[in-house]
């Protein structure tokens, strides 16, 4: 097998992984907001959170189109 076809091989599903750790990384600041903020407070923010990270993500959809 030639190197090339043995070195991309090796990084087969690497994508996954490092999504996968993004993943897992927004999960833990979201659970730290949450805990830290008083009542709703900690709601509050962890859904600021998230449609910003929405609208990144469909913004980024609609320039790729």
């Amino acid at each position: 097998m030639p190197r090339t076809i043995r070195s991309l091989a090796a990084e087969c599903g690497q994508g996954t992984v490092e999504y996968v750790a993004l993943i897992l990384l927004v999960a833990a600041i979201f659970a730290a907001v949450v805990t830290a903020g008083p009542g709703e407070s900690g709601s509050k923010i962890a859904n600021k959170i998230t449609t910003e990270i929405q609208n990144q993500i469909n913004s980024i959809g609609a320039k790729a189109k």
